[in-house]
């Protein structure tokens, strides 16, 4: 028994010693090496593989910079302007750009500030509706060499530069004139008396005023008998539309037609022509621009005759293009809207979809 025990414990000594001189050439051989390179080899890959993290999580925050939009709106003197306004703000929101919102309340000097505070917060575009055609040129050039594109909406400016804004995007408003002068064309065609219209104009100086005054007198020439007895502006206002209406029917003995530049000024003069115990729609044939709610209430009530639609939801349209400047895309130097005309039978029908 006690040789067997020796026997054991010499076997078990001898290989307790074999087994450490295993594991001693282990840590002192090349091969130890290899786990410790392979870790160098995996903490440079893992450095790599931040840093290409990091790197593209640069390019995503570029890619994904929210855009900067600058708008200055002429004002709130209407339904249509309010609008105009709440597609702009509501656009923007939806595409996930950053509005920069200024209100000129119906003042050049205010816009001009404007775009140059804009300039001066390196927005990525500039839009606005100019409150009249011209003056822009040197505030344009200042936007231009600073890098910054411009986009006109509802209304255009009338540079010789066409490079210092990127696209027009609005109505025609000398085709909304000729629509309105058509109407009236068409209502007496076959009249043999002298048709008295008097008219009431938007914003001196700007676009839809010049140019819906040129459609309408463009196409009432073909009828001598239709003609203009009075003209004046009524700054796109109703309160201003009901005031010049009311010296109008004080001057003139008689009126047949109205034709106003927009809905407001329209719904001022129903005003007038109600107070001066006149019948709106009947004693005076009323045509509007513009297509707002109310004035289809009117129209709808038989007080206004004929509506010249100018759509004010522009948002989308501008934002699709703020989007494509800043993507590098070419653009159309101008972009129209679609409009329809509208008789009172048509309001009727309408109006209940009407949404503005």
């Amino acid at each position: 028994m006690v040789s067997f025990k020796k026997s054991g414990l010499i076997v078990a000594t001898s290989l307790l010693l074999l087994f450490a001189s295993a594991c001693g050439g282990s840590g002192s051989g090349g091969n130890a090496q290899e786990p410790a390179n392979n870790g160098g080899k995996q903490a440079e890959q893992s450095n790599s593989a931040s840093n290409t993290t990091t790197e593209n999580a640069k390019d995503t925050t570029a890619e994904s910079k929210q855009i900067v939009l600058g708008f200055s709106q002429v004002g709130a003197e209407s339904g249509w302007r309010t609008a105009n306004t709440k597609s702009i703000q509501d656009s923007a929101k939806e595409a996930g750009f950053e509005l920069k919102f200024s209100d000129a309340q119906q003042k050049q000097e205010n816009q001009i500030k404007a775009i140059r505070t804009f300039i001066q917060q390196k927005v990525d575009v500039i839009a606005f509706s100019p409150v009249v055609e011209s003056g822009w040129d040197t505030v344009l050039k200042e936007a231009k060499d600073a890098g910054i594109p411009v986009i006109l909406t509802d209304r255009a400016v009338d540079s010789p530069d066409d490079s210092l804004y990127k696209t027009f995007i609005g109505s025609d408003f000398v085709e909304e004139g000729r629509r309105a002068g058509q109407w009236l064309v068409d209502q007496f065609k076959d009249s043999t008396e002298e048709i008295n219209i008097v008219e009431l104009q938007g914003t001196t100086g700007s676009a839809p005023a010049i140019d819906r005054q040129k459609g309408f007198a463009e196409v009432i020439a073909s009828n001598p008998n239709l003609k203009v007895i009075a003209s004046q502006t009524g700054d796109f206002t109703r309160a201003k539309g009901k005031e010049v209406m009311q010296s109008f029917l004080k001057a003139n003995k008689k009126i047949d037609v109205l034709y106003a530049h927009n809905d407001d000024m329209g719904l001022g003069a129903i005003q007038a022509i109600e107070a001066a115990g006149l019948k709106p729609g009947e004693d005076i044939l009323i045509i509007t621009v513009d297509g707002v709610k109310d004035g289809f209430v009117a129209a709808s009530e038989g007080k206004i005759n004929f509506i010249v639609e100018c759509n004010p939801l522009l948002g989308p349209q501008l934002m699709q293009a703020v989007q494509d400047v800043v993507d590098g895309k070419e653009i159309e130097k101008r972009i129209v809207t679609e409009e329809g005309v509208f008789t009172s039978e048509d309001a009727k029908r309408e109006l209940p979809n009407r949404k503005y």
